[in-house]
């Protein structure tokens, strides 16, 4: 029974009013989450054409990626630094196929200080130059190796079409550059960051994601080989949510990066480089969010709780000093929770706070005080039940936890509804019709038939997931196009 200081009316009320700027997912799914950024001051676009401005609401969701993802590279011995901003041009044009694959996204500085440059400054795409001839003059022996080093930075790229958080001129991520001694152990290393990503994707961004090998024409400008992560959002299309390079030996022979080897010989470092980026934010949106706004994996919500109260005119006298000491409870088991103690209607502030995805909603009102409980509403179902006072952080962080696995679970099974396999390439363009999701298939390998493929139904291929790579499932049957013996099981998508 609706207590007598809910108006339920003016919930709904509120609610539309919302809702009705947000258009929904249904009728324009890109129009809808350039809606939510906005509505929910995630990001607002900057006087720079393809830059956009990171909102602290924005800012804070980003601020929990990193964190989770910092804590662990850090726990497998990976160290921070930080790179230069501006890359002399001739370092760039070094390793030739990193420069090809860069050039159309590529800024540079020709005039500082009133005056013209002797050597034009590139804005860093990436950092692979810049980081690779310092490692030049730090690495000489087989005992300075392995290096592990990760960067926190901002890169750009000039790219024609943006879309925020998605793909922007100027983004922010993480950058591993790191250098080994064999081939084996720069595998290794660009495998357990494959393995890190998908963790973190996977149990803190609730985001279900596939593993596996890019192919050549996919794979990073100068690697040996590129692995990546990739997820399916709420429109049927894929996104590439992160990548992890062995990049051999190439860029150190482009930079002279040698070290004595345990039998005095001199060798050139193999290296890796991986990144993660803002991406992942837009990645959060469009994997949980609604027609209402933004529905927030616990572990990843600036806000896990937000605690609203509801009384008469006296409210900030009987209700808000509960509140606040509920809070304080919250907060001191380690939740982090916020007090609404705006003068707006409880309505407006219910709608509000659902905008922004918090996972947990408790309402207080005067009876609730006399019953020494809360109301508490979970934003990714609506389901509401009341909870004692008494020792409120337990159940709270149970429904929390709660809360991760259903997102995480829908999402997959979401993905899962929507990945088929065929063994035809009538069924293949078919099942292409729209934005089906994934669709697997047998390839031969080919370049011609990756690029046919492309060209009849606008589908890349996403990667071969990691179990193909080593053999161990190697697709029978052949190629769903030429009909040549297949090599690789493939995932093919429509992506972002």
């Amino acid at each position: 029974m609706a207590q007598h200081d809910r108006s339920s009316d003016t919930v709904k009320a509120a609610k539309t009013t919302f809702v009705t700027e947000i258009t929904p997912r249904s009728h324009d799914f890109s129009q809808w989450y350039l809606d939510v950024v906005r509505r929910a001051e995630l990001a607002d676009y900057s006087p720079v054409k393809g830059c956009m401005v990171i909102r602290p609401y924005g800012y804070a969701i980003w601020e929990q990626i990193q964190q989770a993802f910092d804590s662990e590279f850090k726990r497998a011995g990976h160290v921070n630094a930080y790179f230069p901003l501006f890359i002399p041009e001739s370092f760039l044009h070094k390793e030739a196929e990193h420069v090809e694959g860069f050039a159309p996204q590529v800024a540079y500085v020709t005039r500082a200080g009133g005056e013209e440059l002797e050597e034009p400054l590139v804005v860093r795409p990436t950092s692979e130059a810049i980081i690779g001839s310092m490692y030049s003059k730090w690495i000489q022996s087989w005992r300075d190796l392995p290096v592990l080093i990760n960067q926190w930075a901002n890169v750009v790229r000039w790219e024609k079409v943006t879309r925020p958080f998605l793909r922007t001129t100027e983004f922010l991520w993480q950058e591993g550059h790191t250098a080994h001694e064999t081939h084996d152990e720069a595998e290794a290393e660009a495998l357990m960051i494959l393995d890190i990503y998908a963790r973190v994707a996977e149990d803190v961004l609730g985001m279900p994601v596939v593993k596996g090998q890019k192919s050549e024409s996919e794979k990073f400008a100068g690697a040996l080989r590129t692995y990546s992560i990739e997820a399916l959002m709420g429109d049927g299309r894929a996104l590439q949510a992160g990548t992890s390079h062995n990049l051999g030996q190439n860029f150190a022979k482009a930079f002279d990066i040698t070290f004595q080897g345990r039998d005095k010989s001199v060798q050139h470092v193999w290296g890796t480089s991986w990144g993660v980026s803002t991406r992942l934010v837009g990645g959060v949106i469009m994997t949980h969010g609604d027609d209402s706004g933004l529905v927030l994996p616990p572990r990843v919500a600036p806000y896990q709780v937000v605690i609203v109260p509801i009384g008469r005119d006296d409210w900030r006298e009987t209700v808000l000093p509960k509140a606040r000491e509920i809070r304080q409870q919250l907060a001191g088991a380690g939740i982090r929770v916020t007090l609404d103690e705006r003068d707006e209607r409880p309505g407006w502030k219910f709608a509000e706070w659902e905008l922004r995805g918090v996972p947990l909603r408790l309402e207080i009102g005067p009876k609730d005080i006399e019953k020494s409980t809360v109301r508490v509403a979970r934003r990714d179902t609506g389901a509401k039940q009341d909870l004692s006072m008494n020792g409120l952080p337990t159940p709270i962080t149970e429904l929390l936890d709660r809360i991760q696995r259903d997102l995480f679970e829908r999402a997959r099974a979401y993905r899962d509804e929507r990945t088929q396999r065929v063994a035809s390439y009538d069924a293949f363009k078919a099942a292409m019709e729209g934005r089906p999701g994934f669709v697997i298939a047998a390839w031969c390998g080919s370049a011609e038939c990756e690029a046919q493929i492309k060209a009849d139904t606008q589908a890349t291929l996403r990667n071969m997931p990691q179990e193909g790579i080593t053999g161990k499932t190697a697709p029978t049957g052949n190629c769903v196009r030429c009909d040549n013996p297949a090599r690789y099981e493939a995932w093919f998508a429509k992506a972002y």
